[in-house]
């Protein structure tokens, strides 16, 4: 036999006649007459099969277990009244969950900007944050298992027709390296170190600390072709998946290694960044996810990267030409997403995706 659930009506007089503690002002307030309400306060009982009110001639009193109930039927009700809202609130990107994956290089500049942003204008979204290599988001994306991802450039090609691209920022790469081989291969003070490029001619006998290739093989692509354009061969030495362990590696003096030059926010004892007195490409890092499935939450999110981008480029302009005695405001247009290229065109719980 199939189990009758009450009905939130129900549980409205049940309040109303535990409150008010007579059956006649329970009806007045609830504009009704008395033997309806007296009916469905008795189906409610035979319902859940308890008595909820010890009746008298005069007087209405909760059992002590409608006295106990009663709190738990305020709580179910006030839960029911908060479902049109929350039910908006989804609907507009206001309430909800996103998750969202971020290669290691991001954490160090990007991404807390992006989440700072969304939080001040999303605060009642919660945040599901995996840090992954770009491989790992990229089949995490395809199968659905997470909404969006920050990953570097380029996208594999056989996921190009499913995927949605939009280029955020691009970056120089720098070298890190130990204080003892900055200081062997450059004689500047030490306090000079930081701005004074240096050639991968002078750590061409230094062990290279790298990734695998199939965890993000353009990247890797990348900083071969930098040693390839100086004519050299880089000698590999330790490989690690994660930019804070390569790191940890050069701080060891067992290498050096190719880094985004966001890194250097990234302070580790020991670690000298220095930029490439070669002329190397920019990293291009960006927001993926799934074209034609983008939920309210995360359209909000798109948004915000959006601005970011925005913003970015106002930045650049403003330091090519200048400050201007009267700076105007011009609208700006929204930085469109791309179909996903091969080619570059450019509360919250955190766990580590890799393989």
């Amino acid at each position: 036999m199939q189990a009758v659930t009450p009905d939130l009506r129900q549980l409205r007089y049940f309040i109303a006649v535990a409150e008010e503690k007579h059956f006649g002002r329970a009806a007045a307030r609830l504009s009704m007459t008395q033997p309806p309400l007296s009916q469905a306060i008795r189906a409610l009982e035979d319902t859940l099969g308890v008595e909820l009110f010890a009746r008298t001639k005069r007087s209405v009193e909760l059992t002590q277990v409608g006295a106990d109930l009663l709190p738990e039927v305020r709580r179910l009700l006030a839960s029911a009244e908060g479902l049109r809202p929350l039910a908006q609130g989804l609907a507009r990107g206001e309430a909800g969950v996103l998750s969202l994956a971020f290669v290691s290089t991001a954490d160090y500049g990007l991404l807390p900007h992006l989440l700072r942003d969304f939080g001040a204008r999303h605060p009642r979204v919660r945040l599901q944050l995996a840090e992954a290599t770009s491989d790992v988001q990229i089949d995490e994306l395809v199968a659905g298992r997470v909404d969006a991802g920050l990953v570097i450039a380029p996208l594999p090609p056989r996921h190009l027709a499913q995927l949605s691209w939009l280029p955020i920022a691009r970056e120089s790469l720098v070298i890190a390296m130990s204080s003892e081989i900055a200081a062997r291969v450059d004689k500047h003070p030490a306090e000079d170190w930081r701005d004074a490029p240096v050639s991968l001619r002078d750590v061409a006998d230094v062990p290279l600390v790298i990734f695998p290739r199939r965890f993000a093989p353009g990247f890797y692509d990348i900083i071969m072709d930098c040693y390839g354009v100086a004519g050299l061969t880089p000698r590999i030495g330790q490989e690690a998946i994660q930019m804070q362990t390569i790191v940890s590696l050069v701080s060891a003096g067992m290498g050096v290694a190719l880094v985004p030059q966001s890194l250097r926010n990234l302070r580790r004892t020991g670690v000298v960044y220095r930029p490439l007195r070669e002329s190397v490409p920019a990293i291009e890092t960006g927001l993926v996810w799934r074209t034609g499935e983008v939920s309210p939450v995360l359209a909000g999110f798109i948004d915000i990267v959006r601005a970011y981008v925005a913003n970015l480029a106002a930045s650049g302009a403003s330091e090519r030409t200048g400050p201007k005695s009267k700076p105007q405001s011009k609208p700006k247009s929204k930085p469109q997403a791309q179909p996903a290229s091969t080619s570059s065109a450019k509360p919250v719980s955190i766990r580590a995706r890799r393989r």
